[in-house]
């Protein structure tokens, strides 16, 4: 499976479904979601309807937060500060971030505030 040419918009209803199961919203997935790509709600919606890929959505992020690489720990059996592909990396900082708000962890600690 290539990540880049995933659509973005058949993964985005699993972040809130994952979400949702542990009594977080769709609002907290889309917050934690542009505050890694700096998308504003609109553009999120865009992506989605668009049905871009992966690869594309971050292509078009407006502005990567300058705080990702404080993300740090493991998703999916790697440690998201040691992954080399720079398209990857952002892939599971974003699995990361979605996994921490599952978890139950505050939104100003996932935001790196």
């Amino acid at each position: 499976m290539n990540l880049r040419t995933i659509k973005f918009s058949k993964v985005y209803p699993l972040y809130v479904q994952k979400a949702e199961r542990k009594q977080r919203t769709q609002e907290e997935v889309d917050d934690v979601i542009c505050w890694l790509t700096g998308y504003h709600d609109g553009g999120l919606r865009d992506q989605i309807e668009r049905e871009t890929d992966f690869e594309t959505f971050f292509e078009e992020a407006p502005c990567l937060h300058p705080n990702r690489a404080q993300i740090k720990g493991v998703i999916c059996g790697y440690r998201v500060e040691d992954i080399e592909d720079p398209f990857e990396q952002k892939v599971r900082y974003l699995d990361k971030l979605i996994d921490e708000l599952a978890k139950g962890k505050a939104l100003e600690k996932i935001k790196r505030a």
